[in-house]
């Protein structure tokens, strides 16, 4: 083997490893953002669209009163329900007067008639030792727990509750926009021609020498 071949042969070498490591970058950059833009349409799907068609209202937990179930940053997916479907277990997001914007969401721990025939409901937190002070009447109830998604109400509490709705979407767009964008990047790495040059001007053309 002539000197010569031996100087080319070592002179490709940098070059082959750094396209190798350019490779491995791509192939991480692209498992990071698919997770990324996965996440990013879940979190997407769940606090923004199953809410809006099931005609659903979002709250945050904002006290410890319903832990260790509901702790605080909990987003609350709630959907309006029937008073007549409610039940002793079900968790209820009611008006702490009938009117008001301050809402409280516990559990029910009674449900019993007035004397005119409407339903009472007892509510107490699950980390509370006593139930709430005043029963909850149908006209305070504002619907009943679907589902909640642990951590995501601090989201939305960085807003007023008025933009809550405008602000998670917001923030799920943005990682969705730099999720893609690191899709994009790491499938344009992956795609690249053999022979284009790296980033140091130099051509590979895979062969290793003559």
């Amino acid at each position: 083997m002539s000197e010569e071949t031996r100087r080319s042969r070592g002179s490709r070498r940098p070059g082959r490893d750094q396209k190798r490591r350019r490779s491995a970058r791509a192939t991480v950059g692209l498992l990071v953002g698919t997770v990324l833009l996965s996440c990013a349409a879940l979190v997407a799907l769940v606090a923004v669209v199953v809410p809006a068609v099931g005609g659903a209202t979002t709250y945050t937990v904002l006290t410890r009163s319903m832990e260790p179930g509901l702790p605080p940053g909990t987003l609350l997916v709630v959907r309006p329900t029937p008073v007549d479907d409610l039940r002793v277990g079900d968790v209820i997001t009611f008006q702490l007067e009938s009117g008001k914007p301050t809402v409280v969401s516990h559990r029910i721990t009674e449900v019993e008639l007035a004397e005119d025939g409407e339903r009472l409901f007892t509510t107490q937190g699950d980390a509370n030792a006593t139930a709430d002070p005043e029963p909850v009447r149908p006209v305070q109830v504002r619907g009943s727990l679907w589902y909640a998604i642990p951590y995501l109400g601090w989201v939305s509490s960085l807003r007023s509750s008025d933009a809550a709705d405008v602000w998670i979407p917001v923030v799920a767009g943005l990682v969705l926009c730099y999720a893609a964008v690191m899709v994009v990047g790491a499938v344009r790495d992956r795609q690249r021609r053999p022979d284009e040059p790296d980033r140091d001007g130099q051509r590979h053309d895979g062969r290793i020498g003559d």
